[in-house]
């Protein structure tokens, strides 16, 4: 699995303002890279635009060359929690994934199996309204996971979970990436971004502030959250992402890993 997930002059503009403003970045297969910026920064925009769910007003967003639209079977290419899942409450565990499956064109075999990767099958025939926080993002998990795709676009994906439940979130996303996946996670809490991510991206106002290894936003000895504040300190963007549409010179690709080394 070689996906990468990449970002050309990418632009949307609601009115006046923009949500995002000539954003360049590639994210790179094999590995996890956290996808971070305050409120109203522009992540979710961009998730939606690399799902196909709004059209930019400029730009491209596009997995492994091409547009989501364009993608043959993109539930078996991209997996996705980007916004609160909706779950019938009267509904097992077991049946929200099955009918997902039929959309995703996988058997009921794949449904056992995913089960067993968010660690629900022994929950799996309880009814959803009986679910905690931590057992839904659990079963949102298994849901992008159906397709067996090669990208994963997660928002705040450890939310709802115990620290037990982070732990394992941390070794299964870690372990998909070591599959050769395109792992990207949206986070408010830089400390888990900093235990996880091989990369990081940082968006703010709508535009590009950092695109680089993690371990270069901490190299001399900041931490994650010092560097995030500094990075994101002249971000002047309001709560609805407005900021003036200007050229900005395209974003260098991040680096793959044997680049680096």
């Amino acid at each position: 699995m070689t996906t990468p997930v990449t970002l050309c002059g990418l632009t949307k503009q609601f009115g006046a303002v923009a949500a995002l403003a000539d954003v360049s970045v590639d994210f790179a297969p094999g590995e996890v890279t956290g996808f971070l910026g305050p409120n109203g920064a522009g992540k979710t925009t961009a998730m939606r635009l690399i799902l196909g769910l709004a059209r930019p007003s400029a730009g491209s967003a596009l997995i492994g060359g091409r547009r989501y639209a364009e993608l043959d079977r993109p539930r078996r290419i991209v997996g996705a929690v980007i916004e609160t899942a909706g779950f019938h409450p009267g509904r097992t565990g077991r049946a929200h994934l099955a009918i997902l499956a039929l959309g995703a064109g996988v058997g009921a075999a794949r449904v056992e199996e995913v089960l067993d990767v968010v660690e629900l099958a022994g929950a799996a025939d309880r009814r959803i309204g009986t679910y905690s926080l931590g057992m839904r993002q659990r079963l949102a998990l298994a849901g992008a996971l159906l397709g067996d795709p090669a990208v994963l676009l997660l928002d705040e994906p450890a939310n709802g979970l115990d620290p037990e439940g982070i732990a394992w979130l941390r070794r299964t996303l870690r372990g998909l990436a070591g599959e050769g996946r395109t792992v990207v996670v949206s986070s408010h809490v830089l400390s888990e971004v900093g235990q996880i991510a091989d990369a990081t991206v940082i968006l703010a106002g709508g535009r590009l502030r950092f695109a680089g290894p993690t371990t270069e936003l901490t190299a001399s000895g900041e931490s994650l959250e010092s560097a995030f504040l500094r990075l994101t300190a002249t971000a002047t963007a309001t709560a609805t992402d407005a900021v003036p549409i200007a050229p900005a010179a395209p974003a260098a690709p991040l680096a793959s890993k044997g680049e680096r080394s």
